[in-house]
């Protein structure tokens, strides 16, 4: 059980690292996207251990993955440098 939680971690500092290396102005803080992953993944992994018990390491390390995801998908901000246009008026519409 040691090494799927040391494994889960691993994997969730990877994909926060992977991350914040594509996405690096859409994070809000990187020590706070760098945390997430690794909780994130543990918290999977031991959710889906507790769940399948023992002897299902493939599916804990893919719950990791998915969670781990999925949270750090959570902390993802829209991009700056939108385009930001008025918004049309409706025909016949009058305006103050």
């Amino acid at each position: 059980m040691i090494f799927e939680a040391l494994g889960a971690v691993a994997i969730g500092l990877a994909i926060a690292v992977v991350a914040m290396r594509r996405l690096p102005d859409r994070f809000p803080a990187r020590g706070l996207t760098l945390a997430t992953g690794p909780v994130a993944a543990l918290l999977g992994a031991l959710l889906t251990r507790s769940i399948l018990g023992a002897g299902h390491p493939v599916q804990v390390m893919l719950a990791a993955v998915a969670v781990s995801a999925a949270l750090l998908s959570v902390l993802v901000r829209p991009p700056r440098n939108r385009l930001r246009r008025p918004a049309a008026t409706l025909k016949g519409h009058r305006t103050a």
